[in-house]
Order: C-alpha cells, then structure tokens, then sequence
C-alpha cells in the first residue's frame, strides 16, 4: 500500500515478481506506482495470479484498476484467468476506469467479447514505435491533449495479440508488427499492448531470461539487445496518458 489519501486504485499482478525486479525495485508494483501513481492516492495490490482478488463488495470503492503483464496466456483456461474475465466484466458493469498492460490488454480484450491468440507475426520484443489515429488527441476518454506526437515509442514484449477488439471498441493505435496496439471501449476501458511501465533494464532482464529458458534465440536477444542501445521509450508521454485516462484528468 502506498500513497494514502482519498483517491484508491488497485493493481491486479497477473505475474510473479521477478528476482531482478524484486531486489531493484522491490516488485511490481513499486515499477507500476511509480508509473501510474501520484501523491495523495492509495493503491492495493491484488496478486491474482495467485487467486488473490479484490472482494466484490470493495470494489464501488475504487476510481480505477490496472492489469498487468503476465507470461500467461490471456486466451487459456487457468482458473484465476477466467475468474479475471468475470471481474472485469462486472468491471464494465460499473462502468470502472480499466487500463490492461499487454497481457491485461488482451485479457480485457477475451473477456469482453474479442478475440486473442499467438501473434501471427511471431514474438515482438524491444522498442516498437506505434502510430496513433489521427483525431486522439480530440478524444476525452484519453485524455483530450494537443500536444501528443503521432508516434510513440514504447517498450514491447509479447507472443500474443488481439485478433479481433469488441463490439463497439475503437482502434486507436497501431504499428507495422501489431494491428491492435491500443484499443479504447465506452470511455472507460484501455487496452495497450506494449509497456509503459518498464524501463530498459527491465527489459534487458527479462530478454536473459527468455533466453536461459529457450523461449527466444541468443542471436534474436543480443540484436533486440544491441537496438535499445540507441533508442529510448516515450515513457513520460504513455504515463501522462496512463494517468490521465485513469483519472479523468
């Protein structure tokens, strides 16, 4: 729990912490609040990966919610998954802020009506710049800027993606890799397929350990590696939209 105030908003952790992220950062949900999170506020954490979920009559007392990443599938049948997808269903029932984080982003996607699946294109790793439409900063729901360039860059690591966004969502950015790279949903759903949280060596991390264990090739990690050398996320930027569509600044 952090930042006390009169604001509450929950992580729901689809992943275990890392031994890297924990000595570093101390979990998860530190990268995440740190992210997201502003003084004044309080933020839970709920670990449901491992069957730790808000109580259904807690949960009118929350602004907003956030899913993370997960190196589960958002399309398999784990019992905390599907119990996920009936949460965030009542979620949307309620018309709650949700935001999904690469696998939350499809897990919003699956429960409300989607499609989600392997990437077509095979694993998307590193730095990926996506191309938003053309009227979002016009767009309230995401915060009604003026001043968000047309492409962003941000952090990506994922083997799955959306197929198909519900009924009635809106596509509101792509890249050459992904066709869905965000979608939005009655104003109050967000889905971002890459990862405004991390930060570089997070992700450096991560790439080791796809490596040792032969999820990905050497030669794919050290080149995947070798391009985040020269390029930086627009992490402020994708915050500053995470914050804003959170809050209704």
């Amino acid at each position: 729990m952090k930042f006390v105030g009169e604001r509450r908003f929950a992580l729901l952790l689809a992943a275990r912490d890392s031994d890297y992220v924990k000595k570093v950062y101390g979990g998860y949900f530190n990268v995440f609040v740190d992210a997201f999170g502003e003084e004044g506020e309080q933020w839970d954490l709920f670990r449901v990966v491992e069957g730790e979920f808000p109580d259904i009559d807690e949960l009118h007392k929350y602004h907003g919610f956030v899913i993370s990443g997960s190196p589960y599938d958002a399309h398999g049948n784990d019992a905390w998954v599907l119990r996920l997808c009936i949460l965030i269903q009542t979620l949307y029932a309620m018309e709650k802020k949700v935001i999904g984080i690469c696998f939350g982003h499809q897990v919003l996607c699956r429960a409300l009506g989607g499609k989600v699946g392997r990437a077509y294109s095979g694993w998307d790793i590193g730095l990926r710049k996506v191309r938003l439409v053309e009227d979002f900063n016009k767009r309230s729901s995401v915060g009604g800027f003026t001043e968000i360039p047309p492409f962003l860059s941000i952090i990506e690591c994922h083997q799955d993606e959306v197929w198909e966004v519900p009924v009635g969502a809106e596509i509101i950015a792509f890249s050459d890799k992904t066709r869905v790279e965000m979608f939005t949903l009655s104003g109050h759903i967000l889905g971002i397929q890459g990862h405004p949280e991390y930060t570089k060596d997070i992700l450096y991390n991560l790439i080791d350990r796809l490596v040792n264990n032969n999820s990905i090739e050497k030669e794919f990690a050290e080149q995947t590696k070798s391009r985040l050398e020269i390029a930086e996320p627009d992490r402020k930027t994708w915050e500053k939209i995470c914050r804003s569509f959170l809050k209704g600044k």
